[in-house]
């Protein structure tokens, strides 16, 4: 079907109105980020009257940017990938094998996306206290406790998305692989799994941002050695004097590894958008 000039025309101005009103934000947070105080309290010029890298180098020495930033990789990292191994199983054997209770379990995990996030916090927290108490586990104020509830919140959406792929996967490749002395995990790694890869990369990315950009629950489950780079700038926000611009670079800071991370992905996600299963 031809599309007409019209069509073609109002396909450009909704796009570049969309793309103006995502950039324009983006744009006031780095200009912000390289002017002096006085600047940024005045009235705000969309091109820069002075610049200056003062504010990045003042938020790195005096904030404790870098290790929040170290804290929020490692947690992000680690539950990003713990999400994807554990989804990839699971998802793999509702999609492909027929047990008892595979539609009741396939239900429960999305039903867990439409409970409001407390409902599941407050009882994670509490058995948190417990294996404190009990075994003297300290999953409170560490790492582990942090990763451990962004796996409970990430991993349900990552099932649901790999199942629905794994499904459209072609059975008779998977039979070929049998039939070339492949079991079932090594089927599973070799051929479903390079199919699936821009799905793996979508799943990844949810898992990522959650736990990079997360405050609620990182703001209670962590210390001032453990916290993340999101409790770091709402705490920041709070204090009794902000300075705006420190602020704005803070916030251009800590989005580059996330950036970097969808930039060094990218293309996989761009294969899934044009080449679908």
């Amino acid at each position: 079907m031809r599309e007409g000039a019209g069509f073609r025309w109002f396909r450009r101005v909704a796009l570049t109105v969309v793309a103006l009103f995502t950039a324009a934000p983006l744009w006031v947070i780095v200009s912000s980020s390289i002017v002096p105080p006085a600047d940024v309290r005045g009235p705000f010029h969309w091109i820069p009257r002075s610049v200056t890298l003062a504010p990045y180098l003042d938020t790195w020495a005096t904030t404790g940017l870098g290790r929040s930033l170290v804290n929020s990789v490692v947690v992000a990292a680690a539950a990003t990938a713990a999400s994807v191994v554990v989804a990839v199983f699971a998802a793999y054997a509702i999609a492909r094998f027929d047990f008892a209770g595979r539609r009741a379990f396939g239900l429960l995990v999305l039903s867990t996306q439409v409970m409001p996030a407390m409902v599941v916090f407050l009882p994670l927290f509490v058995v948190y206290a417990a294996f404190d108490r009990w075994w003297g586990i300290g999953l409170i104020g560490s790492h582990g406790g942090l990763i451990l509830t962004y796996l409970a919140f990430s991993l349900p959406v990552c099932i649901w998305v790999l199942t629905g792929v794994f499904a459209d996967v072609r059975r008779d490749l998977e039979d070929a692989a049998a039939m070339d002395g492949l079991g079932r995990v090594g089927t599973l790694l070799r051929v479903v799994l390079p199919i699936a890869r821009p799905a793996l990369a979508a799943v990844a990315v949810l898992s990522f941002a959650l736990a990079w950009g997360e405050v609620m629950m990182a703001s209670v489950l962590t210390t001032q050695d453990t916290r993340t780079v999101a409790v770091g700038l709402q705490s920041y926000l709070s204090a009794p004097s902000v300075q705006w611009n420190q602020l704005m670079a803070a916030c251009v800071i800590s989005s580059i590894p996330a950036v970097a991370g969808f930039v060094a992905i990218r293309r996989y996600l761009m294969r899934g958008w044009t080449h679908p299963l």
